[in-house]
């Protein structure tokens, strides 16, 4: 048996399984490379060209349907034909592109490296640098933030982006190992999330001109990391026993705190993060001139330091390898079976 006939279009679930563990492994060492051309650089561009040309009039809310549908379908139907176009080619591009797609799902490395140049700048005192820094990363105004306030928006969109960028994705990888041999396969399924969360990043707003038209994008999205916010603040909060944290103290403020934010799962790792550490999260913040309102989250029982953000990014490396080791004694488990 030759490998084409060993290996079918979508692949079983074993040798995507294998992919999403070097995935994992090549995210953890080279991250996004700027010569690497990203998947989601595509997405930004062409919802940022479909907002400017639906987001206006009447009808927004309509709108923002048509677009949420349009890119979904964008990204399903153009991945699954370069998946088809290269199988028919050669087997190890297609296994190639998948792979691909699995990396760059992934944001451990680059979120770690952009956090670290915020807390740089805090370390060395140039404040200005490091609300520049920050800026990149949190859509709110960090044009006057103190040093505290830089701080607390970095580890917050640290906390959140453990879901958004590492946990969930991860969790839309492993389901698709239920569809490996369908246009559902783990390589369209994770990209089809990332499209919804860079919708919501670019449209999901409730201050206007994105109030009506983000609707169905931030909608959406709160659907599709439902369950990876609340599975993945387990793993966060597990992880917190391996780094020496108060594990006790952050199962408190995640049961009491975890529902005290506007939206209905970034609470769950933000109040992980906040009672692990022991500081405050939430509080207001400005965004497109208005300022919006936010309760807190944690207790203030030590003062925020830059190096809280260090210890962020240990929480989400530390949940995300307990989920790849927990993935593998699954895997082996059901393999061996």
């Amino acid at each position: 048996m030759n490998l084409y006939e060993a290996l079918p279009l979508g692949t079983g679930a074993g040798y995507w399984f294998c992919l999403i563990i070097i995935g994992v492994l090549l995210d953890w060492w080279l991250g996004d490379p700027r010569w690497l051309p990203h998947p989601i650089v595509l997405m930004g561009k062409t919802i940022g060209f479909l907002n400017k040309k639906l987001n206006r009039g009447k009808h927004k809310k309509a709108k923002g349907f048509v677009l949420l549908f349009l890119v979904l379908g964008l990204t399903s139907g153009i991945l699954f034909f370069i998946q088809i176009l290269l199988y028919q080619v050669h087997i190890a591009l297609y296994l190639l592109f998948n792979l691909y797609l699995i990396m760059t799902s992934l944001a451990a490395k680059t979120l770690s490296v952009e956090v670290e140049k915020v807390k740089n700048g805090l370390m060395s005192g140039n404040l200005q640098e490091a609300r520049t820094k920050v800026g990149y990363l949190v859509g709110r105004d960090t044009s006057g933030l103190s040093g505290k306030e830089i701080i607390r928006a970095t580890v917050e969109t640290t906390a959140e982006n453990t879901i958004d960028g590492v946990l969930a994705p991860l969790f839309y990888l492993f389901l698709g190992l239920l569809f490996p041999v369908t246009w559902l396969n783990p390589g369209i399924l994770v990209m089809l999330y990332k499209a919804t969360n860079t919708m919501d990043s670019m449209v999901g707003y409730i201050q206007e001109p994105y109030k009506d038209f983000g609707y169905a994008a931030a909608k959406f999205d709160d659907l599709l990391n439902f369950i990876p916010a609340r599975i993945g603040s387990i793993f966060m909060l597990l992880s917190g026993i391996a780094l020496g944290f108060n594990i006790k103290e952050g199962y408190r403020i995640y049961k009491r705190d975890r529902t005290r934010h506007k939206s209905p799962n970034s609470g769950h790792p933000e109040s992980v993060v906040a009672g692990l550490l022991g500081i405050q999260l939430g509080g207001n913040n400005q965004y497109f001139g208005e300022v919006l309102e936010k309760p807190t989250i944690g207790d203030p029982t030590t003062e925020m330091v830059p190096f809280d953000i260090r210890e962020t990014i240990s929480i989400m490396y530390g949940s995300e390898i307990l989920v790849v080791i927990l993935s593998i004694i699954i895997a082996f488990i059901i393999f061996s079976l």
